[in-house]
């Protein structure tokens, strides 16, 4: 008897996923919790792992397609069990006596062309090549990607005994030229991609949206790093990083301007006494923000090591739905990928988001003389109907006097 693979509960308020890479095919072997294929939901691209150890009898969804929370995507056989995958056909029906039933002869079966694993799909067109050039080796005539590797290395591998011949060497199939330039490549948008955009667009058309602008000395920050750095890693076994700093100075500002943490319901306004910072990172499908809750009570340690868990777990498309929910206030660091200036957009239904950029080493004044500092620009981006534009500025200086004074964070000024 056939094992259903339903599509499970991943996350609230999903009612659908899309389809995303098969990682085994119709015939495969799988153990129980390996992974079968990728779901991509509206928050988190997640692996569906399968729930018996067996052997994959039918797959029911292609990638691209949709399925609803709960449908039947393929089904598993146990191992050592083979069976129907679908109710059995009805009963014949009784032969009448004396009647020879007719029977249909068996047509010439037509050569079947071999099965392209996703893996060996990918080497294909890496090299340039044709799924009928390659002898395929695996289970059911499927094709493998060792198949083709081995392919390729065994026309590398006559090419110099060709040569010496005076024989033109057989090469890959070259990949098609260039006719000037101009070609278009059409890729749909992921399910993630596509609600990332729609959220955008939604900030943009409901809230009052202004950014404002300051910039912070870092030399006080960067002297802590030098000077802990090393003996933080070696206690915590993470680096000190500036987010760390960010979130917890964060923190202080959002006490300071509560309006900041709080977002619009309707005709209200929902302030909050928690804080769930949301730390946007770039993605193997896309941008994500996951949320560390009750970041207030988090020390620089902890807060470290969430925020490298969120950003491994993010490039190997890890993250759970739940950890991408809520959030009260958003960081984005654009400086990771050397911004200078930015103003982010509103992650909705929050009311501010902190841009932070690179930091440079620009000339300064103090003390009436010009000197070398590392500055950063920080941009913070807020919803006018409830933060205002007073209280926007207030909320930056504050984060310019923690950063560059950290010693607050420990005294509490």
């Amino acid at each position: 008897m056939a094992i259903e693979l339903k599509i499970p509960e991943v996350g609230e308020s999903i009612t659908e996923v899309e389809i995303g890479e098969w990682l085994k095919g119709k015939g495969d072997s799988v153990a129980k919790d390996e992974p079968v294929v990728m779901l991509e939901s509206d928050k988190a691209t997640v692996e569906l792992p399968a729930p018996i150890s067996g052997t994959i009898s039918e797959v029911l969804k292609k990638r691209g397609d949709s399925a609803a929370i709960g449908e039947v995507i393929a089904y598993i056989e146990k191992d050592g069990q083979a069976g129907e995958t679908r109710p059995a056909a009805a009963k014949e029906e009784p032969k009448a006596a004396g009647k020879v039933p007719f029977v249909q002869p068996p047509a010439p079966k037509a050569e079947q062309p071999a099965r392209v694993m996703p893996a060996a799909e990918r080497a294909l067109g890496e090299h340039g090549l044709r799924p009928e050039q390659i002898k395929a080796t695996g289970p059911g005539g499927r094709l493998l990607k060792e198949d083709v590797l081995r392919h390729v290395e065994e026309s590398r591998a006559k090419a110099p005994e060709s040569k010496a011949e005076g024989k033109a060497a057989p090469s890959v199939a070259p990949k098609p030229l260039s006719s000037g330039g101009r070609e278009e490549e059409v890729v749909p948008m992921t399910r993630l991609r596509r609600t990332v955009a729609e959220r955008l667009v939604e900030a943009q058309r409901t809230a009052a949206m202004l950014t404002t602008f300051n910039e912070i000395d870092m030399s006080a920050v960067v002297g802590l790093r030098k000077e802990h750095g090393d003996a933080f890693q070696k206690k915590y076994n993470v680096k000190l990083g500036f987010m760390s700093f960010f979130v917890k100075a964060s923190i202080e500002a959002l006490k300071t301007i509560p309006q900041a943490n709080a977002e619009v319901r309707g005709t209200d306004i929902v302030y909050r006494n928690y804080f769930d910072i949301g730390v946007a990172i770039g993605g193997g499908k896309g941008l994500v923000v996951p949320v560390l809750r009750n970041a207030e009570r988090m020390s620089f340690a902890e807060l470290e090591v969430a925020i490298g868990d969120f950003a491994r777990r993010a490039q190997e498309n890890k993250l759970k739905p739940d950890e991408l929910l809520g959030g009260t206030f958003t960081i984005s660091n654009g400086g990771v990928y050397g911004s200078l200036l930015s103003t982010p957009i509103l992650n909705p239904p929050q009311s501010g988001i902190l841009g932070m950029h690179t930091i440079q080493d620009r000339p300064v004044a103090r003390e009436g003389n010009v000197v070398i500092r590392p500055m950063m620009y920080v941009a913070l981006t807020y919803d006018h109907r409830i933060v205002d534009g007073r209280e926007a500025v207030t909320f930056l200086r504050r984060i310019k006097e923690v950063i560059e004074n950290p010693a607050r964070l420990l005294i509490e000024v």
